[in-house]
């Protein structure tokens, strides 16, 4: 059963989640809802940010930082691997 397209976080972020500014988390939650919508309507947002890097990471801009992602069309899934905040914020 399909449940559709999803963003999820891998395990690892999320345990240091909570030492990145709180605007700089909602940014890529915002940017990583837009994929998860476009995706749903059929767009290929496999080619959407900078990249493939290795294993077919993208990297796209969000508040002045970044962040990576894979796209998985089999999976309906789209995963933020790790979030880069501004060097200001560090």
């Amino acid at each position: 059963m399909s449940v559709g397209w999803r963003g999820e976080y891998d395990p690892i972020t999320l345990t240091w989640q909570g030492g990145i500014p709180a605007h700089v988390v909602t940014e890529v939650e915002r940017l990583a809802g837009q994929l998860v919508d476009l995706a749903a309507m059929g767009v290929d947002v496999s080619d959407y940010g900078n990249g493939p890097r290795a294993g077919g990471i993208r990297r796209m801009d969000a508040a002045g930082g970044y962040f990576f992602f894979p796209v998985a069309p089999r999976d309906q899934l789209i995963v933020i691997v790790r979030i880069m905040p501004p060097f200001q914020d560090l």
